[in-house]
This record gives C-alpha cells, sequence and structure tokens, in this order.
C-alpha cells in the first residue's frame, strides 16, 4: 500500500467565545474558513476538519496554494464612534 505524504500548513486562527458562551474559530488566510464549538478541544478537532477542507477547496477550484504568511499578534483595539 502507498502511503500518502501530507503537507504541512501553519495558520494564524481567530478564537473567540461569543454571548452564549460558544467558541468561533477563524482562519483568515482561508476563504470561509470557520467552524464553532462548546468546548477548546472541540474546536481544535473541528478546526483541523475545516481547514483541511478549506485547503482542499483552494487547492481544487481556485489553483491557488494557500498563503503561509507570518503571524505577528492580535490587538483588541476599541473605538468611540
Amino acid at each position: 500500500m502507498k502511503k500518502i505524504k501530507k503537507q504541512l500548513y501553519s495558520f494564524p486562527v481567530v478564537i473567540e467565545k461569543d454571548e452564549n458562551g460558544v467558541y468561533i474559530g477563524r482562519v483568515p488566510e482561508l476563504k470561509s474558513c470557520y467552524t464553532h464549538a462548546k468546548t477548546l478541544p472541540e474546536l481544535y478537532k473541528r478546526l483541523e476538519e475545516v481547514v483541511a477542507l478549506c485547503v482542499e477547496v483552494e487547492k481544487k477550484y481556485f489553483h491557488e496554494e494557500p498563503a503561509q504568511n507570518e503571524f505577528l499578534g492580535v490587538q483588541k483595539l476599541q473605538f468611540s464612534i
């Protein structure tokens, strides 16, 4: 049986908690790549699944290799509007 070599990707992931206590994870580098869960361990599992799907879509339908931008940090800013 031939073994398939997996490629390693590294993406920044934004994780937030909504007003109902649900965790939401987004991968800004990938088009429409997000998921949610009640616990962080479940969110991590779901993120792995959705990232694999989104990378496959980017390659197959957009013929693009996902960008591997360097992560610099996150800031929480307030705006008076």
